[in-house]
């Protein structure tokens, strides 16, 4: 398994643990993890806490220059708010460990340029599947269901 999706699976497990919703995400900057995250809207009583944005807060101010050399690896469709985030920083490259529970705007991504990679991982899939099946309530929450 790719390293950097497997440090995003890990960050997914510490939103669990946490009471949190099982979703990562890490930021990769020619090579090297800059900026690590999970869903922590429950832990910290946040309307955006999702993953995506974690890790971006986490990564600190990069410059115009550098976010353009990252790559965003999140287990879960990034929704619109952390699709925005990505677009506005012109992230090039967007890794998906799946799409199966939850899917953001894809094609609108796609459409602006940026390279997306689905890889439908059965890790990613399982921490979801058994999430919404035991908190369908907390989990319709974070989607604005």
């Amino acid at each position: 398994m790719d390293a950097f999706l497997q440090a995003a699976i890990d960050e997914a497990r510490k939103g669990l643990e946490e009471g949190g919703i099982p979703i990562g995400s890490v930021i990769v900057l020619d090579g090297e993890i800059v900026g690590r995250g999970h869903n922590r809207r429950v832990q910290k009583g946040s309307a955006i806490l999702h993953a995506e944005m974690d890790a971006f807060e986490n990564a600190g101010r990069l410059t115009a220059r550098d976010y353009t050399r990252c790559t965003l690896y999140s287990t879960l469709s990034p929704c619109d708010m952390c699709s925005g985030a990505s677009l506005l920083y012109k992230i090039p490259k967007i890794v998906i460990g799946e799409n199966q529970t939850f899917q953001g705007p894809e094609d609108y991504v796609r459409s602006r340029g940026v390279e997306l990679v689905i890889v439908n991982d059965p890790t990613c899939i399982k921490l979801m599947t058994d999430f919404i099946a035991a908190r369908p309530e907390l989990w319709n929450e974070d989607i604005g269901v």
